[in-house]
């Protein structure tokens, strides 16, 4: 057995003891948390967590919002070796039963805005036996003992687990963008290994930063930007419990001086559109973004809009947080950066070998230390995704350029090969988004009256833009070789995502096949 070592531990009562205890560790809504006052907060998520009967190793599901609840119980559960397992706020009771019962969970934390979703998802898990109400809400249950989070009373110091660097710490949902998702299982080390990767020597975070995040905690990108980076070096994170909109977060930004903001690419291009004041990023030193590719002319808007650099990079689930990435001293539009160090990162043929030569698209693997355990009960997803060697196959198509930036060609289910050619959605996505009319693309692969595959664009108009198809076509001839152009473009007024943002392509192929 290692080292004993806890993760809330690190991220909180480090803090604490250091003398710090004073520091505003989040901002929500007006109020302020210090990380002496969430420590206690972590105290009392153990006791009563510890009178629900739970004990180490168990989980205990959450579908809370991104107010200080979260932090308290997520961290409180971890610090008593317990599994904290956040949910999609977005998602209905019926699809959060199913990942509740798959988790095994006996308890469930839910927010108050959140609370009509209990009964349906009470039904899909009947093994829950408790459920702990965050806000004022009348929630319905049957047979399931109800706890108010504000009822609960303030404990004394509470005992830290004896967990190691290895014990499981929490499991996120995978976000299901080509199925059933998957509980991805971290453990205790992984969080502050993506901190001193990513958030030391990419984001070169500090005490004095402030961090806002457009992504939820319970999605993995959320929960670096807003809980694991702030609290590894008593900085601040500012919440916002309500749905964003680019109007919100730029006043946010704004009114709290956030200095790095993180936002998925669809949001930074909805956010262009609304046309806000440069004025409100006065404060932001950098953007990041990740869930999807970053088109060059979104990024390069962004940046101008913001004067500070955007950084696009690529993380997923299962490694917890970004491990590709641009730089403060080096974006290029387009592309997802340079490996961050700690990791490493190579392309691989159809058959396992590597593709060593520069500018020749592989399916991306990486190693590192943020590396989740596995899916739980997967084990042949487990097989496929995590290879013996430590490496994860992450399901995406890249080149490498030969100065070693890393260029996103597409999923591997979303791949597009017309004419016998390989066609990546992501060039063809950023060339659409070149025209003034398109605030964002999506790209799939159809078959046209022969059968044969070939390229289908979903376009969502800029606001008050008209978008005419037969102009976006000469628009894209200007851009690109004949088989990669689009022989079919569909306006649309939106575009079907997951509860984390990520373009279902998938919804849009199977609208195609619809008569």
């Amino acid at each position: 057995m290692g080292e004993q070592y806890n993760a809330a531990a690190w991220l909180v009562d480090r803090h604490v003891e250091a003398g710090d205890g004073d520091r505003v560790a989040i901002r929500c809504q007006g109020r302020s948390t210090t990380y002496g006052r969430l420590q206690q907060e972590l105290w009392r998520a153990q006791s009563l967590l510890s009178s629900l009967g739970a004990e180490p190793g168990d989980r205990v599901a959450m579908v809370v919002g991104d107010d200080e609840t979260f932090p308290s119980v997520f961290l409180g559960a971890m610090r008593s070796g317990l599994v904290p397992v956040p949910l999609s706020t977005m998602l209905k009771g019926g699809a959060l039963g199913e990942m509740v019962a798959d988790s095994g969970a006996k308890a469930l934390v839910v927010s108050a805005g959140f609370a009509e979703v209990v009964p349906d998802l009470l039904a899909g898990a009947p093994a829950v036996e408790h459920v702990v109400v965050s806000g004022d809400a009348t929630v319905q249950t049957d047979g399931v003992t109800v706890h108010r989070w504000q009822d609960t009373p303030a404990a004394g110091p509470q005992p830290v687990a004896a967990t190691t660097r290895q014990s499981q710490a929490l499991w996120l949902y995978s976000s299901g963008t080509t199925g059933v998702p998957k509980g991805v299982m971290h453990r205790h080390g992984s969080l502050e290994a993506t901190a001193s990767t990513y958030g030391r020597s990419v984001l070169s975070v500090g005490p004095d930063d402030r961090f806002l995040s457009v992504a939820k905690l319970f999605f993995a990108f959320g929960l670096g930007n807003s809980l694991t980076f702030p609290f590894a070096v008593g900085a601040t994170a500012v919440l916002h419990p309500d749905p964003p909109s680019p109007a919100a977060m730029t006043e946010l930004i704004s009114k709290e001086q956030a200095t790095l903001f993180f936002a998925p690419p669809g949001f930074c291009a909805a956010t262009i559109d609304a046309a806000p004041s440069p004025d409100a990023f006065a404060s932001v030193r950098a953007t990041i973004t990740a869930g999807e590719s970053l088109p060059a002319p979104i990024h390069q808007g962004f940046a101008a809009l913001t004067g500070a650099p955007v950084l696009d990079g690529i993380g997923s689930t299962e490694i917890l947080h970004i491990f590709i990435s641009n730089t403060p001293e080096d974006q290029v539009a387009g592309s997802s950066g340079l490996v961050v160090p700690g990791y490493e990162a190579e392309l691989r043929s159809d058959d396992g070998a590597v593709v060593a030569e520069p500018d020749t698209p592989g399916y991306l693997h990486v190693r590192g230390p943020s590396t989740a355990a596995g899916y739980h009960d997967r084990p042949e997803a487990t097989a496929a995704a995590f290879l013996d060697d430590g490496w994860v196959r992450t399901g995406d198509v890249y080149v490498r350029s030969e100065d070693d930036h890393w260029t996103f060609l597409g999923r591997n289910s979303d791949m597009i090969k017309a004419g016998g050619i390989w066609v990546s959605p992501a060039e063809v996505e950023s060339a659409l988004i070149e025209h003034h009319s398109v605030m964002e693309a999506a790209v799939v692969g159809g078959r046209d009256e022969t059968g044969l595959e070939t390229v289908i664009a979903f376009v969502l108009p800029a606001t008050g833009a008209t978008v005419d198809t037969e102009e976006l076509v000469a628009h894209c001839r200007d851009r690109m070789a004949a088989f990669k152009r689009p022989r079919r473009i569909q306006v649309v007024d939106d575009l079907p995502r997951t509860a984390t943002g990520k373009i279902k392509r998938f919804m849009l192929r199977e609208h195609l096949d619809r008569p």
